[in-house]
């Protein structure tokens, strides 16, 4: 361990719903639960306001909704949560070349490597000086613990929390974590502290007592010692830079199970879609399609397709998916569907070439397949060439999803049923806004891109 505060843990404060307050002026200081809706829905985040009747991330919705009934419950919206994160995370890299991001709301930094810190004192000015500097840039608030090692600077800014900043300094860890729960330290689940609970050790400071050949018997070698260590406050792992993307991936839980062979085509259709822009906002292309569907019986099966090259084609993947679709028995019907991609690679004219190459042989194919077509087929064979009418996908209105108005101009969905959609007309930057209500198909509203929370930054303009 160090011998200067000079790791520092970010935690942005309730991020998910802290960003739909700071997007919604009329949720601002209300209980807001951001997670899936649905029967199955779990909770992702819960706004202070909302904590405070109980309610709290990975919660099923239900319970959530019996604790707190006027709470605001939102849809996610990842598009924006992954444009703050990428501000935020530019702030940390202007810091240090070693940044190790654990979520979109949280990550190590080791100052020490970008000489940003070498003491308490620049540690302390860099962590309030990163507090500032997040609040201007994305209009939202983080929670810095700085400490000697990763274990303890976690520590730190859970005591920061909200919108605080924590030094541990040297020499005060054990004191500090004694009287500290079990569950602390990293690796002690809910399972790990029920046994140790019947071995009648509560507290770090009893880990300590009870020695490491306890520990040992207790949890094994490789989890007894670093228990051991940790309790001692011992922690030396580094922080570990970025790792590379391996998968770009999406995937939608259903709230009822899909029995509709047309309706599953559609939505990995829809999937597809979805993957290929997140693939493209990365910058990347892959080689790999990867189909996941879950079954009625929880039961899950994942089936891949590799092409000849990497492609960032919508049309490719579609088609890929698809196939992998006709292989799976979906009989009995289907609560989960997810599109992935990989075997990620940046574009070289390698790629394209591979691609183009594809693409050519594919359109081959086709047309040699017209060729065997008989220039007058009969009556009954050109029933069977008549293509399947697709009737369109009824269009999703999810709470808290942005919309524009040719009229009224950008808003957010409060709700919709019975086919009507109720939606508050206001942005980050304006007033609480009025509420006005349409039918599901009015032609004048339609999904909108999310608005930068702060004016001047920039927003992925190609998500919904």
């Amino acid at each position: 361990m160090r011998t200067a505060p000079t790791i520092l843990h970010l935690d942005m404060d309730a991020f998910f719903a802290s960003a739909e307050q700071a997007a919604k002026p009329s949720l601002r200081g209300k209980a807001v639960v951001v997670g899936g809706l649905g029967p199955r829905g779990v909770v992702a985040t819960a706004s202070y306001e909302a904590r405070v009747f109980g309610v709290h991330s990975a919660m099923p919705m239900a319970q959530a909704r019996r604790l707190a009934p006027n709470a605001a419950y939102l849809v996610p919206r990842f598009t924006l949560y992954r444009e703050i994160s990428e501000q935020v995370m530019g702030l940390l890299r202007a810091l240090s070349p070693l940044v190790e991001p654990l979520s979109l709301d949280e990550a190590f930094v080791d100052l020490e490597a970008g000489e940003a810190a070498w003491d308490e004192a620049s540690a302390r000015l860099a962590g309030a000086k990163l507090r500032v500097d997040i609040r201007t840039v994305t209009g939202l608030t983080g929670s810095v613990g700085l400490a000697g090692s990763k274990m303890l600077a976690k520590i730190a800014s859970e005591q920061a929390k909200p919108d605080g900043l924590v030094v541990i300094e040297p020499g005060t860890e054990r004191a500090l974590l004694g009287p500290m729960s079990v569950r602390t330290l990293p690796g002690v689940g809910p399972a790990t502290g029920d046994h140790l609970r019947r071995a009648g050790i509560t507290t770090v400071d009893e880990i300590a007592e009870a020695g490491e050949d306890e520990l040992v018997r207790l949890l094994g070698k490789a989890h007894g010692h670093a228990l051991y260590a940790m309790a001692l406050a011992h922690d030396e792992r580094p922080v570990v830079a970025e790792r590379e993307t391996k998968s770009v991936s999406v995937e939608d839980t259903y709230d009822v199970d899909i029995h509709d062979r047309m309706r599953v085509g559609l939505e990995v259709q829809r999937l597809a879609d979805r993957c290929v822009r997140r693939l493209r906002d990365a910058g990347l292309s892959g080689r790999t399609i990867v189909l996941k569907v879950r079954r009625y019986d929880f039961s899950t099966l994942t089936r891949s397709e590799t092409l000849r090259g990497p492609t960032d084609d919508p049309g490719v993947v579609r088609e890929a998916a698809a196939r992998l679709l006709e292989a799976v028995d979906t009989t009995g019907g289907v609560r989960l569907l997810g599109v992935g991609v990989s075997g990620l690679a940046d574009y070289t004219q390698e790629d394209l070439f591979a691609q183009a190459q594809a693409q050519a042989e594919a359109e081959a194919e086709a047309a040699a397949g017209e060729a065997a077509v008989p220039e007058h087929p009969d009556e009954e064979g050109a029933q069977d060439t008549v293509p399947e009418q697709v009737p369109p996908a009824e269009r999703r209105w999810p709470a808290g999803h942005d919309v524009r108005h040719a009229e009224y101009g950008h808003g957010w969905v409060q709700g919709s049923g019975l086919g009507r959609v109720t939606v508050r007309f206001e942005t980050p930057y304006s007033e609480p806004g009025r509420v006005r209500t349409f039918r599901t198909d009015d032609v004048a509203l339609e999904l909108a891109d999310p608005l930068p929370l702060v004016r001047g930054t920039v927003c992925d303009r190609r998500g919904g």
